[in-house]
């Protein structure tokens, strides 16, 4: 798991660990530094824009340091007037300071700029001398210090060019963690400035949790999934529900389906019980997956519980966000339904609502572009990372809520199997490329994938 955290946490965590002794402010900009001019090619003129601030102190340690490498650095300061730890880095630069803004074509088409205008402080958009000097950077190679300095750290949401490379100090910010905004950042590399959270309020998950069966398991001790879904039309998705399950490797899988489609799901899927359904759930069921394929009405059950589709119901969210072994997959239309809230419109709107609502005993997957987990009695909001668009067609969500019960069913707690299954059927999309994809290239893909987690 990957921390990510917000511009006054990361500044919590320096101020902390400069006041127990630990390291100076001023050898933290040092270590940054360091960091950041590793990731300037060598050979090449390289202009430096210095802020007024911290960030412009990087900046000038970042020209002092290849001046010492031996490249050809110029220093360019809309506000040349530094205090602190700027002020010192100032003094270390033993070459000239432009303040003026040069007319267009000033620098060779191979020069690259190093943009240390503002870092975790930007609070506003750029205007005057910064948006001249963002404007006169464009088409040429930069490296970002912290992150590029019209995208607010705190804002995945931010507009703007992408930079070629950005040099994050310390922890991820959400700026970095969070598309658009992250793609405005270009390569990201984490500067280690030796600070590490111990805590914080979102982690992207870079691996995912699995289940060890025993060396003598067997198909019930595996897990058994029971799936309440298929109707006549929509068939299929219980078919994929069930195949999602499977290859997350649930021992067994009982679909309960309309009596209607019984016979056209049962060929579909041999690997797994079907059943038309008659308003209970059999013996033995470890979980329960409710909604795919149009599905409305949740049966009683008391043991744990995957929502999906139609199963989740208009502002019943709060209700199931409070029953412990619960987990709802909704995409973004299904959640604004569920919890009667706008639909959202921006990753920041996703992050706020789901942050809102996750301080319940139930556990949230929202779908979309890096899926969110929420909720399972932590305030912490999990971020996944794999996948891409063409996982944005009818059934990979069907697929998706079958793995999530099948790697319930085998134990794993309720957060970590929505993480999980999330994490899995991104990279199995990684994996195959970038490109339209079926459900069942994603079952293809899964045991190979697993395969090699578990070797």
């Amino acid at each position: 798991m990957i921390p990510v955290l917000t511009a006054e946490e990361m500044r919590r965590l320096e101020r902390e660990a400069i006041a127990s002794g630990e390291v100076s402010s001023l050898e933290l900009q040092e270590r940054a530094a360091r960091g950041a001019a590793s990731l300037v090619p060598h050979g090449v003129p390289v202009e430096v824009i210095a802020g007024p601030g911290n960030n412009g102190g990087d900046a000038l340690a970042v020209a002092r340091l290849l001046k010492d490498r031996g490249e050809a650095v110029r220093v360019w300061a809309p506000s040349p007037s530094w205090k602190g730890d700027a002020a010192v880095q100032a003094s270390r630069w033993d070459g000239p300071i432009a303040s003026e803004i040069p007319a267009r074509g000033a620098f060779a088409n191979h020069a690259w700029f190093v943009d240390g205008l503002f870092g975790l402080s930007v609070n506003r958009p750029l205007e005057g001398a910064a948006a001249a000097w963002r404007d006169g950077m464009a088409g040429h190679p930069v490296l970002a210090l912290d992150q590029p300095s019209w995208v607010h750290p705190d804002d995945p949401d931010a507009d703007g060019p992408a930079v070629t490379r950005t040099a994050c100090f310390g922890a991820l910010k959400l700026c970095h963690a969070l598309e658009p905004s992250r793609s405005r950042c270009g390569e990201i590399h984490r500067v280690d400035i030796g600070l590490d959270p111990a805590r914080a309020p979102h982690w992207i998950v870079d691996e995912p949790f699995l289940p060890v069966p025993e060396w003598n398991a067997h198909k019930r001790s595996r897990g058994h999934v029971a799936i309440r879904a298929g109707s006549v039309g929509m068939s299929g998705a219980a078919v994929l529900a069930a195949l999602g399950a499977l290859r997350a490797g649930a021992g067994l899988v009982t679909v309960l389906t309309d009596a209607g489609v019984r016979a056209e799901v049962a060929c579909q899927i041999p690997e797994a019980m079907v059943r038309p359904w008659t308003g209970s759930i059999p013996d033995g069921v470890d979980v329960l997956l409710v909604g795919p394929g149009g599905v409305e009405d949740i049966p009683a059950w008391d043991g744990p519980l995957v929502l999906d589709a139609s199963a989740l119901r208009e502002d019943e969210g709060p209700r199931w966000m409070g029953r412990p072994e619960t987990i709802l997959t909704p995409h973004p239309g299904e959640f604004a339904r569920l919890f009667g809230l706008p639909k959202q419109r921006a990753t920041k709107d996703r992050l706020d609502q789901t942050h809102a609502i996750g301080n319940g005993s139930g556990v949230c997957l929202l779908k979309g572009p890096q899926s969110l987990i929420v909720g399972g009695g932590s305030q912490e909001t999990w971020i996944n990372d794999t996948g891409h668009w063409g996982l944005a067609t009818g059934g990979t969500g069907d697929f998706l809520a079958g793995m999530v019960a099948g790697l319930r069913a085998q134990g794993l707690a309720p957060r970590a199997a929505a993480a999980s299954a999330a994490w899995l059927h991104g990279a199995c999309a990684d994996r195959l490329g970038l490109g339209p994809l079926l459900p069942r290239d994603l079952a293809d893909e899964l045991p190979k994938l697993l395969r090699e987690l578990y070797a």
